[in-house]
């Protein structure tokens, strides 16, 4: 990373942690999951599966949130505050000044799932009073819930460089969810046929597919998770995150931005 992305990449992630709203929404969530621990107290044998259920929800819900109520703006706030053409009259690439706006927010995305995070392990330990070797596998559905950021935000800044703050948050959030139900539109694309089948299945494919990096409720039921599903949802959030950057640094390439 050069000194110019860093450079921007710094000062979105300070523009971002000054943003009222992102208190709210990270206060909001921890008292969801505080209120998790008082519905696990009045549900026999099963508070661990409620804390564990509802917190990592409330981290990941409020995460999507934040992804992109912040990144809608990335683009369009720069050009309303006329801020976007001092940087790029500097020696700044305008593929330089999306990356930057991509790892800051990322960036943040990471420190509050971090502060969330604490928040949820907190009120395990106040349920179980101990840590199990099971509750290991928390790390790894919050690092997938954290690639779900990783992707959001790719798929947020893609929209915000060629549409209106609203028209982004629209398009984004319609993504996640179609993406969270990837795997029964896959589905569906089986038992179809014809011009639907192709289309089904070529949505299947080309939505973000949420469902695979979604391993709440296997993690809630003490299910493990193999590192070969770590690798691969890694790689997955990583070239599917590349892709849509590399299409929205092309678009942002042709905008006109007088």
């Amino acid at each position: 990373m050069n000194t110019r992305i860093l450079h921007i990449a710094t000062n979105t992630f300070r523009e971002a942690v000054r943003d009222r709203v992102l208190y709210n929404l990270i206060a909001f969530a921890l008292l969801l999951t505080g209120a998790a621990v008082l519905i696990g107290q009045i549900s026999i044998d099963i508070e661990k599966l409620v804390v564990i259920n509802l917190g990592l929800t409330a981290v990941s819900l409020f995460g999507i949130v934040i992804a992109i109520f912040i990144g809608i703006g990335l683009v369009s706030k720069e050009i309303d505050k006329r801020t976007l053409y001092t940087v790029l009259s500097r020696p700044v690439r305008r593929w330089e000044f999306i990356a930057g706006k991509f790892f800051g927010l990322a960036g943040t995305l990471i420190v509050n799932a971090f502060l969330m995070a604490i928040g949820v392990f907190a009120a395990l330990l106040y349920v179980s009073r101990h840590f199990a070797v099971s509750d290991s596998s928390l790390l790894s559905a919050l690092y997938f819930i954290v690639l779900q950021f990783v992707i959001i935000t790719a798929l947020a800044l893609f929209f915000s460089a060629f549409s209106s703050p609203l028209l982004s948050a629209v398009f984004t959030f319609s993504l996640f969810v179609i993406g969270t139900f990837s795997e029964d539109l896959r589905g569906f694309a089986g038992i179809t046929h014809g011009i639907s089948r192709v289309l089904a299945t070529g949505a299947a494919y080309v939505v973000p597919n949420f469902s695979a990096l979604n391993m709440i409720n296997q993690v809630a039921h003490g299910g493990a998770i193999s590192s070969q599903l770590v690798v691969y949802n890694t790689a997955y959030a990583l070239v599917y995150s590349g892709a849509v950057l590399c299409a929205a640094v092309l678009i942002f390439e042709r905008r006109n931005l007088k």
